[in-house]
């Protein structure tokens, strides 16, 4: 069992000819997932050979959801495309579409997530600016790495791209039902309560690591949808103890303002509910082995 993204998912790449998108169709089709074809329109009715595998390419998602009933799309064009091509995505109500793109003006994913919601909110959203998400054992969309964790019984739900990776690597041995990277941006399609929702309703995740940063105030947002609704043990980690106030950090949303959105403050909220929360990413791998000793 996995959240999203199953062995039976079939994803379509949004410029899958280009330098990023056809790199990471090579390595998603290594790591077992059912990759059917592309789009590109100025290159639709071609098909690309991936190390002996043809895809075909589309002109449009609507075209290729209609010739290989794809219900996945990722989307590797560059920022100033990136609204149109999800635009393009939500048109054609595909139920997931991973945005990997980074820098993408805030104006626009602020439009495409309003866009998505006058539709119907029939599509699901995972980013801009991130991973992607991978369920170990089944299939992988995106750019995380399928080699460094085994499938298992833990859900993680991430801002961090790296310390999405790194998370996964401490904890390969006990392994992961699904691992989603929803982006550090200040506006984003999935949020961690989206993806703590879900893992609290798989029968088949025990147990969920979260991965927070500085700025903004999602956190402790999830904080208290973790009192309210989530049974399962959740333990923590938020980046960014020693950053200093006012700068942003890596991530566009990583800014602190005076108090609010400081790791402190976040890790107080969520311990405040049960949360255990690591000062580092080794610390969180080892209480979530805890957690998962004592079940």
């Amino acid at each position: 069992m996995a959240i999203w993204l199953t062995e039976n998912s079939k994803i379509i790449v949004q410029g899958m000819t280009g330098s990023e998108g056809s790199k990471h169709t090579r390595r998603m089709l290594k790591a077992g997932a059912k990759v059917v074809g592309g789009t590109n329109p100025r290159k639709a009715g071609t098909t690309v050979d991936f190390d002996g595998v043809e895809l075909p390419v589309f002109a449009t998602v609507a075209e290729a959801m209609a010739a290989t009933g794809a219900d996945v799309t990722v989307i590797f064009v560059p920022p100033a495309g990136t609204k149109a091509a999800v635009r393009e995505a939500i048109d054609a109500e595909i139920p997931l579409a991973v945005v990997i793109t980074e820098g993408v003006p805030v104006h626009d994913t602020t439009e495409f997530w309003a866009y998505n919601i006058s539709k119907g909110a029939r599509t699901r959203i995972i980013g801009p600016n991130c991973p992607g998400i991978a369920s170990p054992g089944a299939s992988n969309a995106g750019i995380i790495p399928a080699d460094i964790t085994s499938a298992g019984r833990i859900g993680l739900v991430s801002k961090s791209g790296t310390l999405t990776y790194q998370l996964m690597y401490e904890l390969r041995d006990i392994g992961f039902s699904t691992a989603v990277g929803i982006g550090g941006d200040p506006v984003i399609g999935t949020t961690h309560i989206d993806a703590l929702e879900a893992f609290q309703s798989d029968p088949d995740t025990d147990a969920i690591v979260m991965i927070g940063e500085i700025g903004g105030d999602a956190e402790e947002r999830a904080a208290a949808y973790i009192e309210e609704h989530v049974t399962k043990p959740v333990v923590a980690y938020v980046a960014g103890f020693t950053a200093p106030e006012g700068k942003t950090m890596g991530h566009a949303g990583a800014i602190v303002s005076g108090s609010a959105g400081t790791a402190q403050a976040k890790k107080e909220a969520l311990e405040k509910v049960g949360v255990r929360v690591g000062r580092t990413p080794s610390e969180t791998a080892r209480l979530m082995r805890e957690v998962m000793r004592s079940r």
